[in-house]
């Protein structure tokens, strides 16, 4: 075991180093990019290294994890934790794809922008620093990283007035969703005398805090805050827009890396500092999941714009991973661990394919747009129909092991009635998921050349083949996945059980 002195510089650079080196990677390629910005290869050049970039920040990761770092006393700053390694390595993921995905993207629509890179480098920083921060204004600074360098991306086509609108949307909500965080952070400061996640679950108790307006107040400003980010309903109405005004490897990386590391520090914030107040934040996150789950499903049953029905049923998966997080348990951890990773990788594998099948944003492709597409390119067809039927939680999918897991932990946390919901919502999303896949195969081309048009390259069709390929092996054996997932949640062992803690037995056994 690697004991670290947080307290010390030398500890807490060690405990960062996969955030340290991950920014002065992209400080590096933002000055790479400003020397050679009118060079016709430095967008591509740009993305390679961004590429070697997060490898080495996701060597880091694992060496942490590895080493079993652990810090010598309460962490104050950084976690150090399995559930921080974890959710690092699924941002990353999300990152490497986003740009595996983008380096023909941005060429085919004269977007050469090689600063878009290290902005997406500097997103994953504030990623990291939100799944590790054990101070709430770490948490912050981390959010606000993440959500600037996404205004920007958001924003990055000028020449379209639906990027533009996208990125001012985000900015204005995102900036009120800001003051709500940071109010609550101030006002939790004043009820307990402490930001740091640690000391406030031990200062709720001792101090009476638990019906303290100003706590209460404070915690429901902090879910405020964080209902916008992970785009929960009441809070989503900015998601449609901007998901379908961003360019669309933009749009995958805000709807799988944005949301993972937002519902990360929502878990970390609950299930570390008011995981003894749960009876009073359950409820809210209950009514948050079902009427997201409800919602979602129900609105996205109306798009015939594919690039809008995604965004709708990344709000309703919001809700799938919200009941994960109200069963207050290392089980709901885990889950959504295990979730969170392949609902990367069907989302990313979503929009790439929209991506290749539409231009200037995609925004004009339609259901019906895909008509024919088994026949004309059956590879890309297949691919999307995993993805979909993944989404969708068809058996031998991950997807469905992921809901399953969901269900078993929201269950066992005795909340029966949104496990139910989550069954009825997913059937409701069969009505629009399996029209994607009806379209492609049963329904003819509109005219002889309706695909002409779709190139795929060599680096995006051995992405998409890879993550193809996890959601079918993990769909039919999960238990190695599932066995991580368990070790992450162990951040999250009651106080009262630390001392004594029976290790969760092995996914396969019985």
């Amino acid at each position: 075991m690697l004991l670290l002195d947080l307290d010390r510089g030398w500890g807490l650079l060690r405990a960062m180093a996969p955030e340290t080196l991950l920014t002065l990677w992209a400080l590096a390629l933002l000055l790479d990019a400003a020397w050679h910005h009118r060079d016709s290869g430095a967008q591509r050049r740009a993305g390679w290294l961004a590429l070697a970039g997060l490898a080495l920040s996701a060597a880091a990761t694992v060496w942490l994890w590895a080493s079993g770092a652990a810090p010598a006393g309460l962490s104050t700053t950084i976690a150090l934790d399995r559930f921080r390694y974890a959710v690092d390595l699924i941002v990353l993921v999300a990152a490497a794809l986003a740009v595996l995905l983008s380096v023909e993207y941005l060429d085919r629509e004269q977007l050469r922008i090689p600063e878009y890179h290290a902005l997406l480098l500097l997103a994953t920083v504030g990623m990291m620093l939100l799944a590790g921060g054990e101070d709430l204004f770490v948490l912050f600074l981390g959010l606000e990283l993440m959500s600037v360098s996404v205004y920007v991306l958001a924003g990055l086509d000028r020449r379209s007035p639906a990027s533009a609108e996208a990125a001012l949307k985000y900015f204005l909500l995102g900036a009120f969703a800001s003051a709500f965080l940071l109010y609550g952070i101030a006002l939790l400061y004043g009820a307990t005398g402490s930001t740091k996640l640690q000391i406030i679950a031990r200062q709720i108790g001792p101090l009476g805090l638990l019906t303290h307006p100003m706590l209460l107040a404070g915690l429901a400003l902090l879910l405020i805050g964080f209902g916008f980010k992970i785009a929960a309903v009441p809070f989503h109405m900015w998601t449609p827009d901007v998901y379908d005004g961003a360019p669309t490897p933009v749009t995958g990386f805000m709807a799988t890396a944005v949301k993972a590391a937002a519902f990360a520090a929502l878990i970390r914030v609950l299930l570390e500092a008011f995981s003894d107040v749960h009876a009073l934040w359950g409820p809210v996150i209950w009514w948050l999941a079902a009427v997201t789950m409800v919602v979602g499903n129900l609105v996205a049953l109306a798009q015939r714009s594919v690039k809008r029905m995604l965004a709708y049923s990344s709000i309703a998966h919001a809700g799938y991973l919200l009941t994960a997080l109200v069963a207050d348990s290392m089980a709901g951890a885990a889950a959504f661990l295990f979730y969170l990773l392949f609902y990367t990788l069907m989302t990313m594998g979503a929009f790439a394919i929209l991506a290749l099948k539409g231009r200037g944003g995609e925004r004009d492709v339609m259901v019906d747009d895909l008509a024919g597409l088994g026949e004309a390119h059956p590879w890309l067809a297949l691919a999307m129909a995993v993805c979909m039927l993944s989404l969708l939680g068809f058996p031998g999918t991950a997807g469905f092991i992921g809901k399953w897991y969901v269900l078993v932990a929201a269950t066992g946390a005795g909340y029966p009635g949104l496990a139910a919901i989550l069954v009825v919502t997913s059937v409701i999303s069969a009505g629009y998921y399996l029209p994607v896949v009806m379209a492609m195969y049963m329904k003819p081309q509109a005219h002889e050349r309706a695909h002409a048009g779709v190139l795929v390259p060599r680096i995006a069709g051995a992405t998409l083949a890879v993550m193809v390929a996890a959601l079918l092996v993990f769909g039919v054996w999960p238990n190695r996945v599932l066995d991580a997932a368990r070790a992450g949640s162990h951040a999250f062992i009651p106080r009262a059980m630390t001392a004594a803690v029976t290790p969760l037995p092995p996914a396969g056994a019985p």
